[in-house]
């Protein structure tokens, strides 16, 4: 039931009688709070059959449609006093009031005659964004629509990056189709806007459309969409497309700026990405014709590029151009040029990269110290890599863990123990516990040696430190214990990698059967050797030669001849054709050793 009008709370005075004291003055924001309480009570308690069915009001109301839009009976008092725009923007301006803002704007919406203003559309679109009311915002976007009114150009760019950053993309997509239907500079500028956000998403594809739907609605891109665009392509990995926008880019209005310095950045570091490396340089000699000056990240993506192509020459050039500019600090480009010169043969250029590198400042990272490292061992040996190791330590370079265990292996292959030992020592004092290849490395090194305790010493500590042994790990222990024919550590070792759920390979294979080969232990050799057949391993010379010893020992010849058989299309070094040869004439199998001699070869071994 509507309430009578003696229910009404009074009006309060809109300006001060000059009879109230001082004292008793009201602030502008409580005349404001008041009148919007009065103004909201008289429409709520109004009889109208929209608002009669329900006691409680909605926070969200339904859009109002423009064309002669059906206003309620209003109370005398409710419209003569009226809700203008000015007022609205009163209430956005006001914290204590600016949340009964949008209420008071779809309350005015009912007056007859009303129609919202650029400035109230855009103070109540900044008031909403700022309370992230989507429902609400729907709901004025849709009175944008019907209305013919839009908020500021760069309210209308802040409402659908806030949209789309919000994951609301559909709220985004209405705003957009708004303003696309208007075009104009709203237009413009929001479509840049939208294609940005969405990049910042990863979202490249959805600006590529973007960029699609402004060509179908012929809507001129601004440069921040052109840019934008041609990033989103460049993501995509399309160079071509990235070339094409940039012309259409230079095609405008075109005054070289610091803007268009970006634009140059993405298609250089494009073409680069795409292989094309050649061409990023041309792009950036084209900067350099416009009068604009390539950064450091320019620098960085176009050397980078000729690098990975393996343009020395031209990569080397303008490395010297970036040095005398003083545009150099990518350490990633310092890494590129570290591997091309290492792929040229001229790993001494290396030792420089590095230099140039702490001269200005920045750190050698352990990746391209073990480059280096690798680089030596692969063109020059062992001695050279452990020099260029020495004059690295001494400009200065910090080894990390990998160039370590590069080292360490480096000494180990030299058999210099002490030296490996020393290393090692180092590595551990600096806090790099966890390497596997250097525990594997020195492991390794110590079967070799036979110092089988300092072996088991270093897997106790490596289990300590945390650090789990892999395969590699374990069958540098087993080809150890193999070599000393110590088949009970051997088993231990074996029973640890099931325990730890350690899948053998081959060599794992071969180290277990030789230890037991060596101990006697026969049987215990078919079994390992059938387990692995079994799991569908393949048979190699070594593990070839351990068997046909192995089935000799055994006289079971049937089996040696399906040991053969599996590897016709192998040639046999000399030392298993013999022996094999030898087994088969002791056993009077000369069927057999007529067919050995027929089927099969044997090389010389390599001294």
């Amino acid at each position: 039931m509507a309430k009578c009008y003696s229910d009404w709370p009074p009006i309060p005075p809109l300006h001060p009688s000059r009879r109230t004291p001082p004292q008793s003055h009201a602030s502008p924001c409580a005349i404001r709070r008041q009148v919007a309480s009065f103004v909201l009570h008289c429409s709520r308690s109004c009889a109208s059959p929209l608002l009669e069915p329900t006691k409680n009001l909605p926070d969200e109301f339904p859009a109002v449609p423009a064309a002669a839009p059906v206003s309620p009976p209003l109370p005398d008092a409710a419209l003569k006093l009226g809700i203008s725009n000015k007022f609205i923007r009163g209430f956005c301006s006001d914290p204590q009031t600016e949340q009964l803002a949008f209420e008071c704007y779809r309350r005015a919406l009912l007056q007859p005659g009303f129609l919202p203003e650029k400035k109230t559309a855009n103070a109540l679109t900044v008031q909403l964004l700022r309370a992230k009311q989507w429902g609400s915002l729907e709901l004025l976007v849709e009175d944008f629509r019907a209305y013919g009114v839009l908020p500021e150009k760069r309210t209308c760019a802040r409402l659908v990056a806030c949209c789309i950053r919000a994951r609301q993309f559909g709220l985004a997509d209405a705003v957009l189709g708004v303003l696309k239907a208007k075009k104009g500079a709203p237009a413009v500028m929001a479509f840049a806007a939208a294609m940005q956000a969405y990049n910042k998403l990863h979202m490249y594809r959805s600006t590529v459309l973007l960029y699609g739907q402004a060509r179908v609605a012929r809507l001129p891109l601004s440069t921040d969409g052109y840019r934008a665009a041609m990033a989103a392509c460049a993501a995509l990995g399309e160079p071509d497309m990235v070339a094409s926008l940039f012309k259409l880019y230079r095609s405008q209005k075109w005054h070289p700026s610091e803007d268009s310095g970006e634009a140059y950045a993405i298609v250089c570091d494009a073409m680069g990405k795409a292989g094309r490396a050649l061409d990023a340089l041309r792009c950036l000699r084209e900067m350099e014709a416009d009068g604009l000056s390539p950064d450091a990240a320019i620098y960085s993506s176009v050397i980078g590029a000729l690098a990975d192509a393996r343009e020395k020459a031209a990569a080397e050039d303008l490395y010297h151009e970036a040095w005398d500019s003083k545009m150099l600090g990518d350490p990633d480009m310092f890494l590129k040029l570290t591997v091309m010169h290492v792929e040229a043969g001229v790993v001494e250029e290396t030792i420089e990269v590095a230099k140039d590198m702490r001269q200005i400042g920045l750190r050698v990272t352990d990746c391209i110290l073990s480059t280096i490292i690798n680089g030596f061992v692969k063109r020059r040996g062992l001695k050279p890599a452990i020099r260029a190791y020495d004059k690295l330590v001494f400009i200065g370079c910090e080894p990390g863990q990998v160039t370590y265990a590069s080292v360490i292996n480096v000494y180990c292959r030299l058999g210099r123990s002490d030296r490996a030992e020393a290393v090692f020592s180092e590595m551990i004092g600096r806090g790099f516990e966890k390497c596997v290849v250097a525990y594997g490395n020195m492991i390794s090194m110590y079967g070799k040696i036979r110092r089988a305790s300092e072996a088991m010493k270093l897997l106790a500590m490596m289990k300590q430190k945390g650090c789990e042994p892999n395969v590699l790990v374990y069958n540098s222990l087993l080809d150890m214990h193999g070599r000393l024919g110590n088949a009970k550590q051997a088993e231990k070792i074996w029973k640890e990698m099931a325990r730890r759920k350690v899948r053998p390979d081959q060599i794992s294979y071969t180290g277990i059967i030789l230890a037991n080969n060596r101990a006697g232990e026969l049987h215990r050799c078919v079994e390992l050797y059938q387990e692995f057949r079994e799991a569908g391993g393949k048979v190699d010379k070594s593990m070839a030669g351990l068997m046909a010893g192995v089935f000799s020992k055994c006289s079971r010849f049937n089996e040696l001849i399906e040991l053969l058989k599996d590897m016709n299309a192998t040639k046999l070094d000399r030392r298993l054709y013999m022996s094999v040869l030898r087994s088969l004439r002791d056993a009077g199998l000369e069927v057999h050793v007529k067919w050995l001699k027929s089927n099969f070869t044997f090389v010389e071994e390599k001294t």
